[in-house]
């Protein structure tokens, strides 16, 4: 049997708070977006796609293997964006500040001991952000919507710790993905003895 699965960390809650009261502001626009529900919003670290449920347990034994070499991860909310620009969006999102660049060694780190399972590297540079909505046709945005979009662009929040990395499996539901935890990992505060 396979599984839909991927490795994300879930949002502390003064990070939830401002994306919940973002997505639910958007969400009354006129945007005509797919919405995330604000409780499975995550910041996905690898996607690993279908995998064989007899694996998970080696590929638990090596995700806890990365996890001892890395502290936590200090982030806060930097803005509000579009893939791939504004003016024709497919995906709006919010980015993140603080520990990017040994979060995207952290990941690059899990892809690598992934691959022996047959699990596909991503080759795109790591560029986290919290996705809030897909848009269902590309289309041009317009005035009102462009203010809208403008009016987070700064939005930020208190920077915060991530400090458990989570195993989700992903199933998709006609009432949208319904996310079920396969393990979790703790990553040490910098400061822990």
């Amino acid at each position: 049997m396979k599984i839909r699965s991927f490795l994300a960390f879930e949002l502390p809650l003064e990070v939830e708070t401002v994306v919940t009261r973002v997505s639910d502001e958007l969400r009354k626009s006129s945007l005509d977006a797919k919405w995330v529900k604000p409780e499975n919003i995550h910041l996905t670290i690898v996607f690993m796609g279908d995998i064989e449920a007899d694996k998970i347990p080696a590929i638990k034994e090596e995700i806890r293997e990365a996890c001892l070499i890395y502290d936590a991860f200090d982030i806060s909310l930097k803005g509000l964006g579009c893939f791939p620009h504004t003016r024709k969006p497919r995906v709006i999102w919010i980015g993140l500040d603080g520990d990017l660049e040994r979060m995207s060694s952290f990941r690059d780190a899990l892809q690598e001991c992934l691959i022996p399972f047959g699990i596909k590297e991503e080759k795109r540079g790591f560029k986290p952000h919290l996705t809030l909505g897909r848009f269902r046709e590309p289309r041009r945005t317009n005035s009102e919507e462009l203010e809208l979009l403008s009016r987070y662009g700064n939005v930020t929040s208190p920077v915060c710790s991530l400090m458990q990395l989570c195993l989700f499996r992903s199933e998709l539901k006609p009432g949208g993905a319904r996310y079920t935890r396969l393990g979790v990992w703790p990553l040490l505060r910098r400061d822990d003895p």
